[in-house]
């Protein structure tokens, strides 16, 4: 026994040595600050202009009809108008009436395009709450060193900031090398189907090749990392799918007072809770990776599980499982979204139904998690179908873009280049959302989803919610930032 607790003891030894000194060699790795942009960006005046976007209330809408189509035309003149340099070098089409793409001409039409995309139109503000607003929702205000309104995250400011970044470069007799296109969906926050799946399809059928594509999808956050306190810029590298299924149930009705042993609604309830208790299983592919650029900023302590994820990455995962925002990133989301069934309180219902909405990840498809359903369920009752939405059936997820690619590259270098900050991480991650830019991932290897935002803390929920707003100072560096992707095509 001695021997053995000898053993045992030279063998945690060697364990704690082991992550100790696994720990002590997960340290950051230097990003040097490339020299700040060149670029003179009137802060004042761009500001303005994106200011008078946002008093255009180009809202989307789920049914067509309720779509204010002036407001849309109103804001393709309200461009012209403001950036008459880029209207002049940059060829404009419209496409299904309400979405904009632009063509920059490049030297050499051989070579790749490259795609940067925004989205003109903007969610409803919830009826209600329109008081709560500190400024109008629709005010385009300048106060208090920020540009409220509806749109200025989310994401007027990737239009005018890229229009702004045009003009400029105009200005300058810039000749892109790349072809470039500005493609501005119309209808993104309802699917964008209208809008960015027929700018793809238009460029396609051209055949049109993309070396990369830049869409929203990203920012610079801070203080969402516990530990790290240091901005992090987060590059969407890929987005998961989305599909509704509805389970139905149907059986004979009757009256109350005769029930059945289970009801369509007591059958319909046993399988929700059973997909409820069962979620997909977990994986840190993509949050793995994530926290290998951001953990090594950590203290030595809390780095300590990051360094040594063959020991534990099962404590990780349920850590992270533990919170919805996190939990989202490292599976596939089960969510309850309807549930229907009976007409009135004595009659037993002859059909229920439920809607449940899937978040996919990587690695599954609306098939697999079809399949996986009706596994969960283990009940022939319920019949488990793909809702249809609209005219799709539901998304897979997006192909993963190359982080040690050029595009990648590009994007880390001009994100610290133009923020100027020490100690700033530019990482990878999953968009767990659906962005335009998944109708162009076959025309390109090369997707990326980043917007020059800063958000801390509850500038978060201000996205789709009250008090939407940007800080002048940080728009003027989306504008730079845009000035200087641009600029660095050259080099890819």
């Amino acid at each position: 026994m001695k021997r053995a607790a000898r053993l045992f003891g030279v063998l945690l030894i060697a364990l704690i040595a082991a992550l100790l000194v696994r720990t002590a060699m997960y340290r950051p790795v230097p990003q040097p600050i490339p020299p700040a942009p060149s670029v003179a960006v009137d802060t004042s005046s761009a500001a303005a202009r994106l200011a008078g976007a946002i008093r255009i209330p180009t809202i989307s809408h789920q049914d067509p009809a309720r779509i204010d189509e002036d407001a849309f035309l109103g804001l393709h003149a309200y461009l012209e108008e403001n950036f008459p340099r880029a209207h002049g070098v940059l060829e404009r089409e419209v496409v299904n009436d309400l979405s904009l793409l632009y063509t920059w001409r490049g030297s050499d039409p051989a070579l790749p395009a490259v795609l940067m995309m925004a989205h003109l139109d903007v969610v409803p503000v919830d009826p209600g709450t329109q008081d709560d607003w500190v400024h109008p929702p629709f005010s385009g205000a300048i106060a208090d060193g920020y540009v409220w309104g509806r749109g200025t995250l989310d994401v007027k400011s990737g239009v005018t900031g890229l229009m702004e970044a045009a003009e400029l470069l105009v200005a300058a007799n810039f000749q892109p090398k790349r072809t470039i296109y500005f493609a501005f969906g119309h209808d993104e926050e309802v699917g964008g189907k209208g809008g960015a799946k027929a700018i793809a399809e238009r460029l396609g059928s051209r055949g049109v090749t993309l070396e990369l594509v830049l869409d929203e999808g990203g920012a610079i956050v801070r203080g969402v990392v516990p530990g790290v306190e240091e901005p992090i810029a987060m590059v969407g590298i890929a987005e998961k799918g989305y599909v509704s299924l509805e389970l139905t149930v149907e059986v004979t009705g009757g009256h109350s007072s005769m029930p059945p042993s289970h009801t369509a609604s007591g059958i319909l309830s046993a399988a929700v809770t059973r997909l409820e208790a069962e979620p997909f299983e977990p994986t840190l592919r993509y949050s793995g990776r994530f926290f290998s650029y951001v953990a090594p900023k950590m203290p030595f302590v809390r780095r300590v599980p990051f360094a040594n994820l063959w020991l534990f990455g099962p404590v990780i995962t349920s850590v992270l499982s533990s919170k919805p925002a996190m939990s989202a990133s490292i599976r596939t989301t089960t969510a309850v979204t309807m549930i229907e069934g009976g007409v009135k309180a004595n009659v037993l219902p002859t059909e229920a139904k439920a809607i449940v909405n899937f978040r996919i990840y990587p690695g599954e498809t609306v098939q697999t998690v079809q399949t996986a359903v009706t596994e969960k369920v283990a009940d022939a009752r319920v019949k488990v179908e793909v809702l249809r939405d609209g005219e799709a059936f539901g998304t897979d997820p997006s192909p993963t873009s190359d982080v040690d690619g050029p595009g990648f590259a590009l994007i880390e270098r001009t994100v610290l280049a133009v923020a100027q900050q020490e100690g700033m991480v530019v990482a990878p991650y999953l968009v767990v959302g659906a962005t335009d830019s998944r109708y162009f991932t076959g025309l390109t290897k090369n997707v990326y989803r980043f917007l020059f935002n800063r958000m801390e803390g509850e500038d978060l929920a201000r996205i789709h919610g009250t008090n939407e707003r940007i800080a002048v100072e940080d728009y003027a560096k989306t504008v730079a930032f845009y000035h200087e992707i641009l600029k660095g095509t050259l080099a890819l």
